[in-house]
């Protein structure tokens, strides 16, 4: 799980969804900047000779549904649009950027490489190395701290990270039986050992073997690793129920007031126009709680209404060093200061990564949790959410299992996730980290992409 740290200023905008020390302002002079920080801030989170990073812009296509209106693209359509739309929102000249690296998780095996394919036919320079990264839900967030790796050591000015997820067309393969005959197919010399080949055929090898959102080592679903997790932290159907409505509930409200400024308009090539997320649907408590369990059957509490739903969609930040930002007459959104990865047991402790992470970035800057204005943590189930935030509250976990003295303290719902999250805007997996949030009014935020710690 990833966790970044955001210290937001009061003239400035957010970042991607993880916990990030980030600090965001329109910016003139660096010594403006620091004058403001100064009077402003705590604290500063800048360290004497190291490098300022910072995130100029980011941009997303609209998230939909899987099976919609991107259902004909495949993947590197998708980030191609996201790259193009962020070169139209900043003006960026293609030469300009130094290195592009994507994140994705169910890879399209045409397309291996997607931030290659995809910057390629946006447009970029084929002397500009691309590269793609994957660790699940976080792949996104891999593929900005690299960007922010490649700066600090001083082999990049300017880097552009995302990610893309397309599951309206995810790869089936054959079962192994049926490949490994069709392997060696392809290296009978004569007809008799092609006949006799074809001829060992079952009907069993004919099973194809489906893409599973499930950890490997365990062979658990995700949705069942997250009906668990609720069931060992006593949330309720309700509980879950009513986060997932108050998830929908705010996204929509935002969506109304233009508050999602990252959404680009994209046109679907043959199709319509689409501006807008189209996941984001408020229902009620009632309509939400005729729906039977999705993954323990019949008695599980974690439904299709409170988990997040399969998502197509792409995302892409701009990231440069301070100087060459200012130079080029960038006004940058926040400061990129620091990160955190955390990775607990991947049976009974999958979805609790914002418990171990939050603690961890606090302390590195210095924090508490009352400094922070706005928390933001990626819901994948609503039961996953509920699960941490009491975890967090708990003195017995605190203690247990975090090594501490007493709780972490659970964020208060009042700053939490205001703007709807996972549950409602969406989540394909590899984008999901850079999807950027606006705000004027914070300044400092704690965003988790991840409700997961690694692997997935």
């Amino acid at each position: 799980m990833a966790s970044m740290l955001l210290n937001t200023m009061r003239a400035g905008s957010v970042s991607p969804s993880w916990a990030v020390r980030l600090g965001a302002r329109s910016l003139s002079t660096t010594a403006q900047l620091h004058a403001q920080v100064q009077t402003k801030s705590k604290k500063t989170l800048s360290r004497p000779g190291v490098k300022n990073i910072v995130l100029v812009e980011g941009v997303r296509t609209p998230f939909l549904l899987s099976g919609t209106t991107y259902a004909d693209l495949m993947p590197h359509d998708l980030a191609r649009a996201a790259l193009q739309g962020l070169l139209q929102r900043t003006g960026l000249s293609k030469d300009a950027v130094d290195y592009i690296i994507y994140g994705t998780v169910i890879q399209e095996v045409k397309t291996s490489n997607v931030a290659r394919e995809a910057s390629l036919g946006a447009g970029f320079s084929d002397k500009i190395p691309s590269h793609t990264v994957t660790m699940a839900c976080i792949s996104s967030n891999v593929a900005m701290t690299s960007a922010v790796g490649l700066i600090a050591a001083g082999q990049c000015d300017s880097v552009v990270a995302g990610g893309v997820e397309f599951m309206s067309d995810v790869p089936i393969r054959h079962s192994r039986k049926m490949r490994k005959t069709m392997l060696s197919l392809n290296k009978a010399k004569t007809l008799g050992q092609r006949l006799s080949l074809i001829g060992s055929i079952r009907m069993a090898h004919l099973s194809p073997e489906l893409p599973a959102v499930a950890e490997f080592s365990t062979a658990e679903s995700m949705g069942h690793s997250a009906d668990r997790l609720a069931a060992a932290f006593g949330v309720s159907r309700v509980e879950q129920d009513e986060f997932a409505l108050r998830s929908h509930t705010l996204a929509k409200s935002a969506q109304d007031a233009g508050l999602l400024k990252d959404v680009i308009s994209f046109k679907v090539p043959g199709r319509d126009i689409v501006s807008k997320d189209n996941g984001i649907r408020p229902s009620s408590m009632e309509q939400m709680g005729r729906l039977k369990a999705a993954f323990i059957k019949p008695h599980g509490t974690v439904t299709a209404a409170n988990s997040s739903f399969l998502t197509d969609g792409a995302s892409a930040v701009l990231v440069m060093s301070e100087e060459k930002a200012l130079a080029m007459g960038y006004k940058p959104k926040a400061y990129l200061r620091d990160f955190v990865y955390v990775s607990q047991d991947p049976k009974d402790q999958l979805l609790l990564g914002p418990t171990y992470g939050t603690p961890k970035v606090l302390e590195r800057a210095g924090l508490a949790m009352s400094d922070i204005d706005v928390f933001e943590f990626h819901e994948a189930f609503a039961g996953q959410i509920m699960a941490n935030l009491k975890a967090m509250d708990s003195d017995w976990f605190g203690q247990t299992y975090l090594g501490r003295k007493s709780k972490v303290g659970a964020p208060p719902m009042e700053k939490f996730n205001l703007w709807g999250g996972s549950l409602s805007l969406g989540h394909p997996f590899g984008a999901t980290g850079c999807r950027r949030r606006e705000d004027s009014t914070v300044w400092w935020r704690l965003v988790l992409p991840e409700d997961r710690v690694m692997p997935w």
